[in-house]
């Protein structure tokens, strides 16, 4: 018999197999991944002392890109919570701490040990939603000498391939055909089953205001988590990360009850304002009315149905207007259901696409939020703080520059899935290599999401006190987004120079007096041979 996997013998009453097992009786292993922290599922729904469930804290997990300290403890903190759940009501529960002794830090290393302490006869797994797992799940699996089976997650409204099915080969996918799609299927925000509420789809043109500072935000209610032990034991396992681990700002909800308050929080308080403003920016709020619920969203602590659900009956209530309940709906039954089809039709080519040939390297200070730049440096400031930044300013603010300034794609994604605590591969990837950077050539994007300074000015209070000058093209303190965003039309014009989206970009260009195109340039050489220190 191999070693012993300790810390699930003692915390969560898994066992040695000599006490519950007779002969001629199979025990099965049921692996739960971090990303699987759904009490619903059909797995749970009666006790077998035949089924023992394992969960692992692994540096596999931690240490293929660096993580964000928050996302290291949010993931083990609500995975030990989930542990303590399932023992609670009466399952056999194996879980397997980052520090500790017995601990292979490798997936399928634990598993040939936990089959053999057990004498496992049948090994299960819920479908990873990471082709790199699925695919590490699937060989080892192939080579087990034990029967095996691989089990739906229970989460999603579309299956993998769905996407794929109803966009065949066109060479441009288009969300909006998706999301319509899902809305008739799922019966969601429909009169006669067919036709869409209030005469139209898409209520975008309305969720476009900018926060004057009222209405006011509501009080942050989130409890605080000191997980100082937790976090003690990363980096007693050696763990390398970035960000702060600071309990005053650990917020995130640990399990199912904690995240149905905070949906519940949500629905009073944030959803009535989040249409108008869910694409606004302030210093004076990080967090203004969004939901915060991507994280328990993308550990399965929710169900998107539920909350899609309240978003629509918040409506049907006369609670929250409907642009907003569409607005947030889309976002659930639309990008976030249509983004993983593309992830699982392109996978694993997508993660290697780079468009534009774009090679320079991050900054320092993508690490440490220091630059002159007010909207980097909020937008970096407030992700290294608290592992979170809403979709604009992942998108139009971080990822405009990254996009403007030719950064390496393959290291936008990897500090992207690093630091943001909802950031897993499936929803990732696709949002920063299609969606921000453009890298996949428009299978996603229908053109790339640039702008100038005058955008992020209109959206946020951010240019207020900046170094640059925001409506400045060239000269020493003209903001750096101005010259890049023309230089980056300059460079590219025989890429996107025929997109018809774009055609109004190259008129402009086109206007412009061959001395300003020159300081443009001029300009934006200046800016990228400094990027550290800007």
């Amino acid at each position: 018999m191999g070693p012993r996997l300790g810390y699930g013998e003692i915390l969560f009453r898994a066992l040695p197999p000599a006490t519950r097992h007779g002969q001629n009786r199979m025990t099965t292993l049921r692996l739960i991944l971090g990303d699987q922290l759904n009490p619903l599922h059909s797995w749970f729904a009666q006790t077998d002392d035949e089924v023992i469930y394992t969960l692992m804290e692994i540096r596999q997990e931690t240490d293929y890109v660096l993580h964000h300290a928050q996302k290291i403890i949010g993931i083990f903190a609500a995975m030990r919570d989930f542990a303590q759940h399932l023992s609670a009501q009466g399952h056999r529960v194996h879980y397997l701490p980052i520090d500790d002794s017995g601990n292979r830090q490798s997936l399928t290393a634990n598993l040939d040990v936990l089959i053999t302490q057990y004498r496992v006869q049948h090994f299960e797994y819920q479908l990873p939603d990471e082709w790199r797992l699925d695919r590490q799940l699937c060989t080892y699996c192939q080579q087990l000498p034990i029967s095996s089976r691989a089990c739906d997650s229970e989460h999603f409204y579309s299956q993998r391939e769905e996407a794929a099915e109803l966009f065949g080969s066109r060479p441009h996918w288009l969300m909006e055909m998706f999301y319509r799609r899902m809305r008739v299927r799922h019966g969601v925000l429909l009169e006669d089953n067919q036709r869409p509420i209030g005469g139209q789809w898409n209520f975008d043109h309305d969720n476009r205001k900018a926060w004057p500072g009222t209405p006011a935000v509501a009080a942050d209610t989130r409890p605080r988590h000191d997980h100082s032990a937790i976090w003690q034991s990363i980096v007693a396992a050696g763990v390398n990360s970035f960000g702060t681990a600071d309990a005053d700002d650990f917020r995130w909800p640990l399990n199912r009850a904690k995240a149905l308050q905070q949906l519940e929080a949500f629905i009073a308080d944030g959803l009535p304002q989040f249409g108008d403003f869910q694409d606004a920016m302030s210093r004076r709020s990080w967090r203004l009315f969004h939901s915060l619920l991507s994280f328990a969203l993308n550990t399965k602590m929710l169900n998107p149905r539920e909350v899609v659900e309240r978003a629509e009956q918040a409506y049907r209530q006369g609670h929250a207007p409907l642009a907003a309940a569409e607005g947030f709906i889309r976002q659930i039954l639309g990008w976030r259901e249509y983004v993983r089809g593309v992830y699982w039709a392109r996978m694993p080519d997508y993660a290697t696409h780079n468009y534009f040939g774009h090679a320079r390297p991050l900054p320092a200070w993508f690490w440490t939020g220091e630059t002159r730049m007010n909207c980097l440096a909020a937008a970096i400031g407030q992700s290294l703080q608290y592992a979170y930044a809403h979709h604009i300013q992942r998108l139009m603010v971080i990822g405009n520059f990254t996009l403007l300034a030719g950064l390496a794609p393959e290291a936008v994604h990897r500090w992207y899935l690093g630091v943001y605590i909802d950031a897993f591969e499936w929803v990732e990837l696709p949002n920063t290599l299609g969606m921000s950077q453009f890298a996949d050539g428009g299978l996603l994007a229908t053109k790339p999401y640039v702008s100038s300074a005058a955008y992020i000015d209109r959206m946020s209070d951010y240019c207020k006190g900046c170094h640059y000058d925001k409506k400045a093209r060239s000269g020493e303190r003209a903001c750096p987004f101005n010259a890049l965003y023309w230089d980056f039309f300059i460079r590219h014009r025989d890429k996107l120079n025929h997109n018809p989206r774009l055609s109004m970009v190259y008129r402009n260009l086109d206007r412009f007096a061959a001395a300003e195109l020159k300081a443009i340039t001029q300009r934006a050489e200046t800016v990228l041979e400094d990027l550290p220190g800007l």
